[in-house]
């Protein structure tokens, strides 16, 4: 049995498998096998080691994962495999009475925190910030295990004293309702355990064996829930890649790894460093991407799958030449590969307008992955409507979004209207800034919440279209244009079978045949927001190291001379991250 359960792994595979008793930390690199090594961590300690499968618990941070690793490992059931929320629930239900916790609690999903929030932000008459950005600071507090009786000791900038009292009574609020929110589900557990040493104890005896998968990607609460959960018998692995760290915004923290060394330190660390994907040219140049940060260990990479194909680079005049030099190369490419071979990443969403309207015009089917089509978007069928209105005042379906968007908001834009006779006559991008100024509608997004900043680019994006069509009828002409073609694509193909396009983000996980990134320059990627911060910096490399190994055997970097992007026209300068690589083409 035990000869057979190793067969199919490689020597770094093996030892990191056969690791049984005692802290370990797994640092896996892209495309090595790491869901493998997991499943068959588990398969061993149950088989050769004859550990009882009800004392193993896997935590992922996925349902998909976690059905994956279910699925592989081929056995009925273990103590627990999945989410770090699905499992805290689990608990709860059955001890939370312990902290007064109802075992009927509901959970409080996206949209009934936000629909919480507005009401406490109107029974307060708040009216400077948006519900996001307080659930946002609420959701940051949670996962740093601060109460709300807490917030003022720690921060002190000026929104603190509001965010601090909307806080408590949202926390009133959720109890009064017999309701916990997603964050709540960690924070009560890891209460409950502190508080409770019973409790903890009867769960360190029931799991006495603990896998994290993706571990780079925790936050405090979460890696203190699995800290006091191992702290008896210390069976726990950590299995990440740092270089893939990309989600600090969410909270994710690197410095977990420290900690978790300091906490156990006996910890043994594995290495897993072949890679079943890529090239090695590509593995190549991800390595000389990712070793010039310095805050985080860097796995290098080898593989036996080849040298394979140069990368290629492409200096285009403008935008617009970019996204036609994509839509070209993967119609020369088509008659070899699927189309879902095909991947186009960027840093930002407002970068798919352009790539997705050439796509259109060449009637290349594809799908937005984790996204909605740009002329889709909220915030931009918002000021659409605004702009249709102007342009026909009996346009009902206009008229009743932007009453939606609030009544002294919907009032102030009629009387605008009423008030401005020649506003069809205004260049489109002027109508705009406008509306902006009559109706206060960006303050509905917060800049320094990243949802928030991702729409205000995308509005930033349709003033690009804009300043390309000046007149409003013709503007509004385009986008017409464009929705129909959306609409003919639909009927046209199965969007399964199109090409796969996505933000660097969404890609983590996934990986394609042929990769383009595209609008690898100074202010997108790195974004201008990070470059002047060495962490931030640090995580645009590992997002753009992320981006290159999602290859397999070819990769496209493309970036432009000149971009309109944003509003704004601008001479461009390729990203710092290839202009030490790129020579023509890299090998």
């Amino acid at each position: 049995m035990s000869e057979d359960l190793f067969a199919e792994l490689n020597s770094q595979q093996i030892e990191a498998v056969k690791h049984v008793n005692g802290p370990s930390i797994i640092l896996a690199g892209a495309g090595s096998g790491k869901t493998r090594v997991l499943v068959y961590k588990v398969l061993n300690l149950i088989k050769n080691q004859h550990v009882f499968p009800m004392e193993i618990v896997m935590i992922t941070f996925t349902n998909k994962a976690a059905n994956e690793m279910k699925e592989r490992m081929g056995l009925k059931k273990l103590g627990y495999v999945g989410t770090f929320h699905s499992f805290c629930c689990m608990l709860l239900r059955r001890d939370g009475h312990n902290l007064g916790i109802d075992t009927g609690f509901t959970i409080f999903d996206a949209d009934d925190q936000f629909t919480l929030i507005k009401k406490i932000l109107k029974s307060l008459d708040v009216k400077r910030f948006t519900p996001s950005f307080f659930l946002n600071r609420i959701s940051a507090a949670k996962n740093q295990y601060i109460a709300p009786g807490r917030y003022l000791e720690l921060f002190s900038d000026y929104s603190a004293p509001l965010v601090a009292e909307v806080y408590t009574k949202y926390e009133t609020e959720l109890r009064k309702n017999n309701a916990l929110d997603f964050d709540d589900l960690i924070v009560e557990v890891v209460k409950l355990f502190l508080k409770h040493g019973a409790v903890l104890e009867k769960y360190q005896n029931k799991y006495k064996y603990l896998l994290v998968d993706e571990f780079q990607d925790t936050n405090y609460i979460q890696y203190l829930l699995t800290k006091l959960l191992a702290e008896k018998y210390k069976n726990i692995t950590g299995v990440g890649d740092f270089s893939q760290s990309i989600y600090s915004w969410r909270g994710a923290d690197m410095r977990n790894l420290e900690k978790f060394k300091e906490d156990f330190p006996d910890t043994k660390i594995f290495h897993l460093e072949q890679n079943y994907r890529s090239t090695q040219t590509i593995l190549d140049f991800a390595y000389s991407v990712i070793s010039k940060n310095q805050t985080h260990p860097i796995l290098d990479l080898f593989t036996k799958n080849g040298q394979g194909e140069e990368i290629e680079y492409y200096n285009a005049e403008n935008e617009e030449e970019e996204a036609i030099f994509i839509a070209n190369k993967i119609q020369d490419l088509n008659d070899r590969l699927a189309l879902p071979s095909f991947a186009v990443l960027y840093r930002t969403n407002a970068q798919s307008r352009v790539i997705e309207e050439a796509f259109l015009h060449y009637s290349l089917p594809y799908i937005l992955i984790g996204g909605t089509r740009f002329y889709e978007r909220k915030e931009i069928k918002d000021l659409l409507s605004y702009l249709r209105m102007i342009a026909n005042p009996e346009d009902e379906i206009s008229e009743d979004r932007i009453k939606k968007l609030g009544k002294r908001r919907f009032e102030k834009f009629v009387g605008f209207i009423k008030n401005n006779k020649s506003l069809k006559e205004m260049e489109t991008a002027d109508l705009m800034e406008k509306i902006f100024k009559e109706t206060r509608y960006l303050e509905l997004y917060n800049p320094d919440n990243e949802e928030d900043f991702a729409r205000l680019e995308n509005i930033k994006e349709l003033k690009s279209v804009a300043l390309r069509f000046p007149k409003l009828t013709e503007f509004l002409e385009q986008v017409a244009l464009v929705e129909s073609e959306y609409f003919e694509g639909e009927k046209k193909s199965n969007a399964k079978n199109g090409i796969r396009l996505m933000t660097l983000h969404q890609a983590k996980g996934l990986e394609f045949p042929v990769v383009f990134i595209a609008g690898v320059e100074e202010g997108i990627l790195p974004h201008s927001r990070s470059v002047d911060d060495l962490h931030k910096l640090e995580e645009e490399r590992r997002l753009f190291y992320v981006g290159i190994t999602r290859a397999k055997q070819r990769l496209y970097i493309t970036y432009a001379n000149k971009r309109f992007i944003f509003g704004r026209g601008n001479y461009s300068v390729k990203s710092r991250f290839i202009e030490t690589e790129e020579n023509g083409s890299y090998s």
